[in-house]
C-alpha cells in the first residue's frame, strides 16, 4: 500500500471562496489604480465623477452583494452563480466612467469560469463561456447603440482572459477524468493481482495437503496387514486432510477460475510461491513490528483451535495488511490486534489511536485486497475511522460447521 499525497489546498477550499477572493482583489485593484501611489506623478486611471459619490459607492456595494450571492450558490448552481457574478461585474462598471468592463471587475467571473469548466460537464463549461462572452458583447453593443464611446480593444483583452480560463479549466477537467480512469484501472489490476496471490497461496495449501495424503496413504498401505491400528490412524489423517482441502476449494475455486488479463503468460509459472502462514504467526508478526517501533498488543478470546487453512491464512493476511498500514500511515506508537474464536465464526479487529490518516491514506489497493479475501470466504468486512480517534479494521469469517464442531 502506498501513501497517497495530501489533498491540495485548491481542492480543500470551496470554489466560492476563491471566486470571492478574486472579486475583492479586483475591487482593491480598481481603487489602487485610481489613486496616486508612491513614485507616481498621477494615477494610472483617473477616477470617474461618480466613483466617490454616495451613489457610486452604493453601486459598488450592490455589485459586491451580487458577487457574494454568486459565491454562495457557485457550488450548487454554477451557472446561476456565474450569472450573478457577471451582473455584479457589469453593475460595478457604471460608476467607473469607462467604455468597457475592466479586467479587474472580470477577475471573479474568470475564476468562476475556470471552476465550472474544470468540475462540470463540457456542455456546462461551453454554456458558461458563451454567457461570459455574451455579456461582454452586449455591454459594448448597448454603448454603441446609445452613441457612447467604447473600449473595444480593452474588451477584447478581457474576452481573451475568459477564453484562457475556459481552456485551462478544460485541461484540468480532462486531467481529472484521465486520473479517475487510471485509478479505476489500477483498482481492477489490484483485484486481479490479489486473486493471483490467493491462487498461489491455495496452490501451497493444496500441494501440502496432497503431499500429506500421499505420505499417509503410503504408510497405511505398508502396515495395513501388520499394524491395522496404525493404518487406521493414517487413513483418518488422510480423511481430515482431504476434507480441509475440499472445503477450501469449494469456497475459493469458483472465484479463482475467472482469470483476468494479468493472469496469463509466464508470470503464472515464474512467480515465487511462499509457504502458507496462519494465525500461529501473529505473535511473530507482533514481535517484528514492535521491534520496528510500533508496539502491537495481541489479545486472544475464545478457545484457540485449528482452522481451515484458507481461513487461517486469510485471517493472518488481513492482520498483516492492517498492521502494516498502521506502521506506515497512522502516526502512532501502538495498535491492538484482537482475535476472537466464536462457535461459528472467527472475529478479527485491528485498532489504533493514531493521528495520521490511517487507512484513508491508502490508494485503495490494500483495502480492496482485504475486502476481496473476506468476500471470497463469505464474511463481513469494515474499515473506518473510530469516533474516539484512530482507525479500526474488523473482519468476521464464518467457519464451516464441520470445522467449527
Amino acid at each position: 500500500m502506498s501513501h497517497s499525497p495530501s489533498v491540495p489546498l485548491l481542492k480543500r477550499v470551496p470554489p466560492g471562496w476563491w471566486v470571492g477572493v478574486a472579486w475583492y482583489a479586483g475591487v482593491l485593484l480598481t481603487f489602487l489604480v485610481r489613486v496616486r501611489l508612491p513614485g507616481e506623478f498621477e494615477p494610472s486611471v483617473r477616477p470617474g465623477m461618480l466613483l466617490y459619490r454616495w451613489d457610486g459607492l452604493l453601486t459598488q456595494l450592490l455589485a459586491t452583494a451580487l458577487a457574494a450571492g454568486g459565491c454562495v450558490v457557485m457550488e450548487r448552481r454554477p451557472l446561476n452563480g456565474l450569472a450573478l457574478l457577471l451582473g455584479a461585474a457589469t453593475l460595478a462598471t457604471f460608476s467607473l466612467s469607462v467604455g468597457e468592463i475592466p479586467l479587474a471587475q472580470f477577475l471573479a467571473p474568470d475564476v468562476a469560469l475556470y471552476f465550472i469548466t474544470a468540475t462540470r460537464s463540457r456542455r456546462t463549461g461551453a454554456v458558461a463561456l458563451l454567457m461570459a462572452l455574451g455579456v461582454l458583447a452586449c455591454f459594448l453593443a448597448v454603448r454603441l447603440l446609445a452613441g457612447w464611446g467604447v473600449g473595444t480593444s480593452a474588451e477584447l483583452a478581457v474576452a481573451l482572459t475568459a477564453v484562457v480560463a475556459w481552456l485551462v479549466g478544460g485541461s484540468a477537467y480532462e486531467a481529472r477524468r484521465h486520473g479517475e480512469s487510471l485509478t479505476a484501472r489500477a483498482a481492477e489490476q489490484a483485484v486481479v493481482a490479489e486473486r493471483l496471490r490467493i491462487a498461489r497461496e491455495m496452490h501451497d495449501m493444496v500441494a501440502h495437503s496432497v503431499g500429506i495424503i500421499a505420505l499417509q496413504a503410503g504408510a497405511a498401505a505398508r502396515v495395513v496387514h501388520t499394524q491395522p491400528e496404525a493404518a487406521r490412524e493414517a487413513m483418518s489423517a488422510v480423511e481430515t486432510a482431504g476434507r480441509e482441502t475440499l472445503s477450501g476449494l469449494r469456497r475459493m475455486l469458483g472465484a479463482l477460475r475467472q482469470d483476468g488479463p494479468g493472469l496469463q503468460g509466464p508470470e503464472r509459472e515464474t512467480a515465487p510461491l511462499h509457504p502458507a502462514e496462519g494465525l500461529a504467526d501473529v505473535e511473530r508478526l507482533a514481535r517484528a513490528t514492535t521491534a520496528a517501533g510500533v508496539r502491537v498488543e495481541v489479545r486472544w478470546r475464545g478457545e484457540r483451535r485449528p482452522l481451515p487453512p484458507d481461513i487461517d491464512l486469510s485471517a493472518f493476511r488481513i492482520i498483516q495488511e492492517s498492521v502494516t498500514n498502521v506502521v506506515r500511515h497512522a502516526a502512532t506508537g501502538s495498535c491492538r490486534v484482537s482475535v476472537e474464536y466464536g462457535p461459528e465464526e472467527l472475529g478479527i479487529e485491528v485498532a489504533d489511536r493514531g493521528r495520521g490518516p490511517g487507512h484513508a491514506a491508502d490508494t485503495g489497493f490494500g483495502l480492496i485486497g482485504m475486502r476481496e479475501r473476506v468476500a471470497l470466504l463469505h464474511g463481513e468486512f469494515t474499515a473506518a475511522p473510530r469516533p474516539e480517534g484512530g482507525f479500526r479494521v474488523t473482519a468476521r469469517l464464518p467457519v464451516p460447521a464441520e470445522d467449527a464442531a
